[in-house]
């Protein structure tokens, strides 16, 4: 039955991915002011934890949790601007055009993804969207710079990030955010959905270890706390480049990565803080260094893009991979921290109890799992996915490959030497110590 609605009245669906906020939201500004009535709507796709061939879930316990806290965030702030999160478990493709034609929706916003999985999906949905006469507008808004600004067509996109760097910076502009709608207008009466509890998803809670860095909390309102901390409280942007590469503690890097990969946090909105913070307190190599690293990002969402489903395959899109076995018994004590290498173990003893790790753990995680142990870095790769909070899929996957030398690498691999790593970044043993430790989870 179509949503009954005054003749003339416009409606639009707002179909919610990762782009969990209300600030500098496209989708959700541009529905506000073009429709009379806005269905915010959430779609949880079952094909994010379905069982993979390693023996592990696509998605693990800690971004389920994270994802869960940003979507009861969202609720609330929807609901103070009159309106609530529609909830829905299934097939967006299948679940989003049954919503359009049950409302009577003219048209559906959504943000453009680069991942080829969330690709097919927009492409099924648009399908089947155009044969109800219902419009798809998406947008793109997952990047610093937009796409219709960068120098390039998506294929000419340079393959190296400094080439990349420095012709967009000289070129592109930081386009404005928009304000969060002042006010939506959503039919009280329907059903909105409850979003379900952990248990319900048919997986295994685990409680976040105390050692963790900082207790990661999903949703807008925590992404602008921990943005305020770290910019404003503490006043520690300013010792970024010096502090990024530490191990202990939650203030050598700002942690905004998980909420950026849910979107609770726009990337601009980052920026234009950074450049606020550059006026109203100091401008130096450190606050350019965290717009480098939103750079870096930028440039792997534009590889994902060009690339598509290469960036998943072992073989990925230039150079040549190295020699690998499928040997679960080494790839199993590498996941679990058990490897007898303390600085490995200590970083993935941390990823594996916290769902986070630092970039220079991570890098040398990959290194020796690739190199040392031999195992197949996909395996690495699919396993990161399940851990990490901030997992997404362009990052993720494409620092893999770059490491594996069939990236994005000039130099086609990078091989790092756990010894002169762990000498150079935990002298004194204080971070291998922390996290071998037994009976530590509170």
């Amino acid at each position: 039955m179509l949503y009954a609605g005054f003749y003339g009245m416009k409606r639009g669906l707002v179909w919610l991915r990762n782009d969990l906020r209300l600030k500098d939201n496209l989708p959700l500004y541009n529905a506000a002011h073009d429709c009379d009535e806005v269905f915010p709507v959430y779609v949880l796709d079952p094909r994010l934890f379905r069982q993979l061939n390693v023996g592990f879930r696509k998605t693990g316990p800690y971004k389920t949790r994270f994802l869960l806290e940003a979507l009861h965030d969202l609720d609330k702030k929807l609901k103070q601007v009159g309106s609530g999160l529609i909830f829905r478990q299934g097939n967006p493709e299948n679940i989003i055009p049954e919503l359009a034609k049950e409302w009577n929706v003219q048209v559906v916003y959504t943000s453009k993804e680069t991942g080829t999985e969330e690709q097919n999906v927009e492409n099924v949905l648009e399908r089947e969207l155009t044969g109800h006469r219902i419009m798809l507008e998406k947008y793109w808004q997952h990047t610093l710079f937009h796409e219709e600004d960068v120098p390039w067509p998506i294929r000419q996109v340079p393959e190296v990030f400094t080439s990349f760097r420095k012709e967009s910076e000289k070129m592109v502009d930081v386009r404005p955010e928009v304000p969060e709608p002042a006010s939506l207008k959503t039919p009280q009466h329907i059903m909105y959905g409850a979003i379900p509890e952990f248990s319900e998803l048919g997986l295994e809670e685990e409680k976040s270890d105390k050692r963790s860095v900082i207790e990661f909390k999903g949703g807008e309102t925590a992404a602008w706390e921990r943005l305020n901390y770290y910019f404003w409280q503490e006043d520690l942007l300013k010792n970024y480049k010096f502090t990024r590469n530490n191990l202990l503690g939650g203030d050598y890097s700002s942690k905004l990565s998980p909420w950026l990969s849910l979107g609770c946090i726009s990337p601009r909105s980052v920026y234009f803080e950074i450049k606020r913070y550059e006026e109203e307190r100091k401008k130096n190599v450190s606050t350019y260094w965290l717009f480098f690293e939103l750079l870096w990002r930028d440039f792997f969402r534009y590889m994902s893009k060009k690339h598509g489903a290469a960036i998943f395959r072992y073989e990925g899109f230039n150079g040549s991979p190295p020699d690998y076995n499928e040997d679960h018994e080494k790839f199993d004590a590498w996941r679990h921290g058990e490897t007898g290498e303390p600085f490995v173990d200590a970083n993935m003893k941390e990823l594996l109890l916290t769902g986070y790790m630092s970039n220079r753990g991570r890098q040398n995680a990959a290194s020796y799992l690739m190199y040392d142990l031999g195992v197949k870095w996909t395996w690495g790769a699919a396993w990161f996915e399940n851990r990490l909070i901030d997992y997404d899929p362009s990052s993720n996957w494409l620092n893999w490959a770059y490491i594996a030398g069939v990236g994005n690498d000039p130099r086609q691999g990078r091989q790092f030497s756990i010894e002169s790593q762990s000498a150079k970044y935990d002298p004194k043993g204080e971070y291998t110590g922390l996290w071998l430790e037994r009976d530590a989870i509170s």
